[in-house]
């Protein structure tokens, strides 16, 4: 597995060995100790998977305090534009953010540390994606920044008359409102 540190301190894209043959391919998707040696000890604690249709986008989720989530996320079928935004108030890479392609084809992966939002658009017809987090989810500590959020500035590749979100993902709070971490 490679472990490519992307520009926001502490957020990877993990890419793995594929090994094909006739009868398909084989890959190794995990493995705590190449993980804790390349990233840190985070201890999994859940798995996640959700299916969505082209044009879905979710995000940009997090939780606050000490619900906030560490995420290893990557898809089964399709592809989605995975982004993760730092909230991390003293990072010098505060609201910056981080855009992947990860796909069925490529089989990356992208760690999120905790003290970030994340989302995804769905760029095929449809998507499997899947995602393993390090605290369980707390609907009293869910917070969400606005996909379109002018001071993030994400480019989204798709008119926004073409996406389809959720009453919750609509009505996300700007950076400079929301509740961040220190």
């Amino acid at each position: 597995m490679k472990y490519l540190q992307t520009e926001l301190p502490g957020v990877f894209i993990l890419e793995p060995k594929v090994f094909e043959d006739h009868r398909g391919y084989f890959m190794e998707t995990y493995r705590k100790s190449d993980f804790d040696a390349q990233i840190g000890a985070v201890e999994f604690v859940q798995d996640n998977e959700s299916k969505s249709s082209y044009g879905v986008l979710r995000g940009l989720h997090y939780q606050r305090g000490c619900w906030s989530q560490a995420k290893l996320v990557r898809v089964l079928e399709g592809r989605v534009l995975d982004v993760a935004v730092d909230l991390r108030r003293s990072s010098p890479t505060f609201g910056r953010y981080v855009m992947v392609e990860l796909s069925a084809e490529n089989r990356r992966q992208l760690f999120i540390p905790r003290g970030f939002a994340h989302g995804f658009l769905v760029l095929s017809e449809k998507a499997v994606f899947t995602y393993k987090v390090d605290n369980a989810y707390m609907p009293s500590a869910e917070a969400s920044i606005r996909f379109d959020d002018l001071e993030v500035g994400i480019p989204w590749p798709i008119r926004r008359e073409e996406m389809v979100l959720s009453d919750k993902d609509t009505k996300g709070v700007s950076l400079s409102e929301a509740e961040c971490f220190d």
